[in-house]
């Protein structure tokens, strides 16, 4: 433990998002690569289940599936997610008006869970229709995979120091995130950017007026910003790791178990268990995550919205029960 502490306590996030830069505008980033590795996996998860008969899809369809549900479910809801969620809750209603390619830079960040949930929600009930299958059958091979990809996605997010998470009482692990420099008071704030200023000719060329984000970016490379920051930011917790073992790994290990052991459950049963799980994970990882938007009574935007995910999980509960005899409707 005190090995632990020395280690991890005092640690200052510097890790770089960007993989490779080939022009300002065209840069290999982690969060990029990592939506690729969710995708990749998934294929060949669905492929395998498919091929046991664990899937109502056959497995050479996989690969257009993944690619459609890319993007129509992930991207598109996620994107448009993020926008009416958060962002322009937040920057007001007139902003999609005045800068509608706002909606299409998704380079400048910004994809929200619930968003791509639900996009993939409506594009699977399409797909199912159009392809004559059961809609629940197929979510159900669906959310076995998607923990995948939430996995590598709260990755990146810890890998771009986004999403971190609250100040701590001192855990071993803690985190000092560069980004969170825009939490601290404000006189913290100043004394930060002009100590920064003193040494990094760069951001001296910026006083006052240098980014959070520049101030992330000079503490990659100048030792000297890094103790600057080392002495004025709280530690916090490394929520988005937390996330990614309860959302990501956890949820995985458990819908896949079930997904094995009851090959033969009702369809809309693993639907139901994502969303009801998923919700809990998410309400009890919040409380650990730095809220990132407005408050909704007492609540952070995404325990409210995963409030409703239990709804959906009672609604594909009870689509499972109805599908538990051979008599059952195959929604």
């Amino acid at each position: 433990m005190l090995f632990a502490g020395a280690v991890f306590a005092t640690y200052l996030h510097d890790l770089n998002p960007v993989i490779w830069k080939i022009t300002e505008a065209i840069q290999l980033r982690w969060y990029g690569l990592a939506y690729l590795a969710g995708f990749v996996a998934a294929f060949f998860m669905l492929q395998y289940m498919g091929r046991r008969k664990l899937w109502v899809l056959e497995p050479g369809k996989a690969g257009d599936f993944i690619a459609a549900m890319a993007i129509f479910g992930v991207f598109i809801g996620g994107r448009l997610g993020y926008l009416f969620l958060y962002h322009l809750p937040a920057a007001g209603w007139n902003t999609l008006l005045q800068d509608p390619l706002i909606a299409f830079r998704v380079w400048e960040g910004g994809m929200a869970s619930h968003g791509g949930i639900l996009g993939i929600v409506i594009f699977t009930w399409f797909y199912s229709r159009k392809h004559k299958l059961s809609w629940t059958g197929l979510g159900d091979g669906v959310v076995v995979v998607a923990p995948i990809g939430l996995f590598f996605g709260r990755i990146a997010n810890f890998i771009n120091g986004e999403l971190y998470g609250r100040v701590t009482d001192g855990v071993a692990w803690a985190v000092k995130f560069p980004l969170s420099l825009v939490h601290e008071p404000m006189e913290v704030q100043y004394r930060v950017k002009m100590a920064c200023a003193r040494v990094d000719s760069h951001l001296a060329e910026y006083g006052e007026r240098m980014s959070v984000e520049q101030v992330a970016g000079a503490a990659r490379s100048n030792p000297d910003v890094q103790e600057i920051l080392k002495s004025n930011l709280a530690e916090r917790h490394p929520s988005q790791i937390y996330e990614a073992l309860l959302e990501g790994a956890l949820l995985f290990a458990i819908l896949l178990y079930i997904r094995l052991r009851f090959p033969r459950a009702p369809h809309g049963t693993l639907t139901a268990l994502f969303f009801a799980l998923y919700a809990v994970f998410r309400i009890f990882g919040e409380q650990y995550r730095e809220p990132d938007s407005a408050m909704i009574w007492v609540f952070s935007k995404g325990q409210f919205y995963s409030v409703f995910m239990l709804i959906f999980a009672a609604i594909f509960a009870i689509i499972a029960w109805k599908n538990r005899s051979p008599k059952g409707s195959e929604f």
